[in-house]
């Protein structure tokens, strides 16, 4: 099974496995659209230039980082899971290539990095929307440990773990 899940090309099925990655490259850039156009408008975001306020753009480097972490993911779920992100069209093989050698969720990880780095650059939301995305990450969490996990369990086996 380890030489399925190795991230190379089998002979067969390549013009499938393109269609799935584009397929799933869309969705991710869907994804990364609600993030970075809708969300900072309606949290409240706003962007300050003048004194302190320019050094927030150094916030910009982990937060590019940890976007590019979360499309990786996304592009090894549809390269090497045969499946995209969302819930409707999951991998199809278990992804144990990239950074998910590493770190169970690094999609989360990436995304939470990306998060808190656009935070700083873009400034600080109000209490209620501080809120709001705690609350969001509790719901993000409790998922992931009542669904996703059982879920990949029973899927997956002892290769999940």
């Amino acid at each position: 099974m380890a030489s399925e899940q190795s991230g190379s090309a089998p002979a067969t099925g390549d013009g499938n496995r393109w269609l799935t990655a584009v397929a799933s490259l869309m969705v991710g850039a869907a994804f990364f659209a609600l993030w970075f156009w809708l969300l900072p408008k309606w949290l409240g975001f706003s962007v300050e230039m003048s004194g302190a306020a320019r050094g927030r753009w150094l916030a910009a480097i982990p937060s590019v980082l940890g976007f590019s972490v979360a499309l990786r993911c996304v592009w090894d779920f549809a390269w090497t899971g045969h499946g995209s992100p969302a819930p409707f069209a999951p991998p199809q093989r278990l992804v144990i290539v990239g950074f998910y050698r590493h770190v169970r969720n690094p999609m989360y990880v990436g995304f939470a990095a990306g998060w808190i780095g656009l935070w700083v650059v873009l400034g600080h939301a109000n209490p209620v929307a501080i809120a709001a995305l705690a609350a969001v990450a509790l719901g993000v969490h409790l998922f992931v440990v009542f669904y996703e996990e059982p879920t990949l369990r029973k899927k997956f086996g002892a290769d999940y773990g």
